[in-house]
């Protein structure tokens, strides 16, 4: 009775990892698939940034979690917490749950919940019994990802992103544990790639996802393209901003922390983009130039270009023409 009872729950979490988004089989017996403690040579770390595991497991409701076959190295009590000497990032593909740490207040976890962990912070985390969750991980460290904190690109006290269920991302976690499985050379740069790729685009859908709340994103891209079509007739911010009705603060504000440019930044930047191709791929004097991406002056134009570029229209010009090789100014 007691082997038969086994047997139907054994089904019952089959079944259940089975309707999961984006489980990964190992050898077609489970859903759990995890690759612990992945080697790095000198060579890795010179890259910037190494992978030490990854794995995707499935919990079924009113299952144990953690369960017997999480990695020993990563295994912790959902009664105390743990600190970890990395970073990982874990979505959440299924299921519901909670997170705490030092820098962040309990949260509830849903489906399409990524969390970044990091090195010395304490933390917890758990599926609800009621729901079960599955979830990916990839756990990495290095020098890259230190700058990236460093920067504020990522930060403790916001360490939740919610993406969405994405396959490109199941599918990316899914690539890493085929990667660190077949360990081929130079496997280590390879997961760092995938690491990099998930990172990126978590950051960029997050950003994504706060600026659809304010319903500004239309205005911005249309903003853009006036700028693009005009800048050469010298428009200013304010008249960007008067075209897509928005208060030119608001305007300002709201330019800058969507494209990292202040509007007046972003004008500057698509006329030295101009100018660079203008000098590339003609012989045009540098004062007609400077008058065709909307210059009044050609003085200002050039020492517009010193600062941005480092160097002068005509070294810039002899340079990408090839015709001598000329250094960048020092900054």
């Amino acid at each position: 009775m007691i082997i038969n009872l086994r047997i139907k729950y054994k089904l019952f979490v089959d079944l259940y990892c089975d309707n999961r988004i984006g489980t990964v089989k190992n050898d077609n017996k489970n859903n759990n698939s995890s690759i612990k403690y992945l080697l790095e040579n000198e060579q890795d770390i010179l890259w910037g940034l190494t992978v030490n595991s990854a794995g995707h497991q499935c919990i079924a409701p009113s299952t144990a979690y953690p369960p017997q076959n999480h990695p020993t190295r990563y295994l912790f009590s959902t009664e105390k917490g743990r600190v970890l000497d990395e970073y990982q990032l874990i979505y959440i593909t299924q299921g519901a749950g909670s997170f705490v740490s030092t820098s962040c207040k309990k949260v509830v976890i849903n489906e399409g919940t990524l969390f970044l962990l990091f090195p010395g912070e304490w933390h917890n985390y758990s599926p609800n019994k009621e729901t079960g969750w599955s979830e990916y991980w990839i756990g990495f460290k290095g020098i890259n990802m230190d700058n990236r904190v460093e920067h504020g690109f990522f930060n403790k006290p916001k360490p939740i992103f919610n993406v969405g269920v994405h396959e490109r991302i199941v599918s990316l976690y899914k690539q890493a544990i085929v990667t660190a499985k077949e360990q081929k050379t130079g496997f280590q740069q390879m997961l760092a790639g995938i690491v990099n790729y998930l990172l990126g685009f978590t950051y960029s859908l997050d950003k994504h996802l706060s600026f659809e709340e304010l319903n500004v994103i239309p205005q911005i891209d249309r903003a853009k393209v006036i700028m693009l079509e005009n800048f050469k007739e010298g428009i200013t911010p304010e008249e960007v901003a008067r075209k897509v009705s928005m208060s030119y603060s608001w305007f300002r504000r709201i330019f800058k922390e969507y494209t990292g440019f202040a509007p007046h930044q972003y004008l500057l930047e698509l006329k030295m983009q101009k100018g660079k191709e203008l000098l590339t791929n003609t012989s045009l004097p540098i004062k007609e130039i400077a008058y065709l991406i909307g210059f009044d002056n050609p003085d200002h134009f050039c020492a517009a270009f010193r600062t941005k570029v480092k160097t002068t229209p005509g070294n810039y010009r002899n340079f990408t023409q090839g015709k001598k090789i000329v250094p960048l100014l020092s900054i």
